[in-house]
């Protein structure tokens, strides 16, 4: 059936602004070009969109004609101001954005083990305010989250964990109060992580691929077709609780331990450090760990045997690459390929990207050796990236699903 009038009208103005998104300002000429509209139509929008407070004149094209250059017309950046959380165990970093996704300001809040709910609800949103005011920003029309754990497909909530702090589940809440009017959604860290690996990083070229997660605990996220699968419960990619060869004992439902996290977790990390006879990590990994936004915002750690405390043994290994370093390095990847295989077989990504503290830290070099142990284990032809994004992963996935719902909304949805 041919569309209404309005629907029409609807469907135009989104391609109209989706492409001012994508390629940037356009003159009235180029969108006629680009939208295959007739040139009263693009008038129409234009002046429709204008009105609205969604586009305007942000300069001149630089042509060379008669008569006066052509108007150039661009998104409203400040329509609508975003935040991005990466919430973390010890804490949450944070930025604040405009519509186009620039960020205007970042923040951090450290958040100790011993601190109660709470207080420690408190300082995060502390943290979200102060970037807000910092940034600018009268009020915030979106919200997203990145945090540890599972996340209710049928309600959006992050689910009760063992071992992750109960100010995460009551954050969400408190920003919802602290900021009227905000849209807050939450999301698994890893999942966004792969969002932007998928967008900006490493896997730009796949519409297929596996992240998997190594860090503090081990995790996956799977994109199939273009599409990130969550799962019936919202547990795709819970790997840590993977029965594998090489632990003492099998996992239980509440805990990961004799599973894949008994091999390639952080505190199991470390520890084979030290069987190849590598230091431990220094105190400094017990305390601070810079990875926020571009390396900046500073997180305080538990433990030497926690992700940032893992990151500098695999990091360090990589850098000084002694005999003793290349064992460990070697035996490393032959844990993550143990892991990998499993996700390969059932699968068939063609292309696993190692993210997380570790996975960073060991970079092309750990991502090669695990690639070269999966060509022995697998008959399934699969390419290993390192992650193209660092410390970023989770803050640049958070804010590009802020900011496609708040473009969602903004940009009207097409009538039915």
């Amino acid at each position: 059936m041919p569309a209404s009038p309005s629907t029409a009208r609807a469907l135009n103005d989104r391609l109209a602004l989706r492409l001012l998104q994508q390629e940037g300002p356009l003159t009235a000429g180029q969108l006629k070009q680009l939208t295959g509209l007739s040139r009263p139509t693009v008038a129409d929008l234009v002046d429709r969109l204008t009105a609205a407070g969604l586009i305007t004149v942000v300069g001149e094209s630089g042509e060379q004609r008669r008569g006066p250059n052509a108007r150039l017309y661009g998104i409203v950046a400040g329509r609508a101001h975003l935040a991005a959380l990466d919430v973390r165990t010890e804490g949450v970093l944070v930025l604040v954005s405009d519509l186009l996704g620039r960020v205007l300001a970042e923040a951090s809040a450290p958040i100790g083990g011993d601190t109660g709910t709470g207080p420690a609800v408190e300082q995060a949103v502390a943290a979200v305010e102060r970037a807000v005011k910092e940034g600018g920003a009268d009020r915030l029309h979106t919200v997203g989250i990145g945090a540890p754990g599972l996340i209710d497909p049928a309600t959006g909530d992050l689910r009760d964990s063992a071992g992750l702090p109960a100010w995460h589940r009551s954050l969400v809440a408190a920003l919802q109060d602290r900021l009227p009017g905000a849209r807050v959604t939450v999301e698994n860290e890893t999942n966004l992580a792969a969002l932007a690996e998928q967008r900006e990083g490493a896997a730009r070229d796949r519409d297929t691929f596996v992240l998997l997660w190594l860090g503090h605990g081990v995790g996956a996220a799977v994109v199939l077709d273009g599409t990130l699968r969550r799962g019936a419960s919202g547990g795709t990619g819970e790997i840590g609780f993977l029965p594998v060869p090489g632990t003492d004992t099998l996992p239980s439902a509440t805990d990961c331990d004799g599973g894949f996290h008994s091999l390639a977790g952080a505190a199991a990390v470390v520890s084979l450090a030290a069987e190849c006879g590598l230091p431990a990590p220094g105190p400094e990994d017990s305390t601070v760990a810079a990875d926020g936004p571009e390396g900046g915002a500073a997180r305080v750690v538990r433990g030497a045997a926690d992700g940032p405390g893992a990151a500098r043994v695999v990091r360090d290994a990589v850098a000084r690459a002694s005999a003793a370093d290349e064992r460990f390095l070697r035996a490393l990847a032959d844990r993550v390929a143990v892991g990998a295989a499993s996700v390969v077989a059932v699968l068939d990504p063609g292309c696993v990207v190692l993210g997380g503290e570790i996975g960073r830290a060991g970079g092309a070099v750990l991502a090669g050796l695990v690639e070269e142990r999966l060509r022995r284990m697998s008959p399934l032809a699969t390419e290993v990236r390192a992650s193209g994004l660092g410390g970023t992963a989770v803050l640049r996935g958070a804010l590009i699903t802020a900011r496609e719902r708040a473009q969602d909304e903004l940009f009207g949805q097409p009538e039915r």
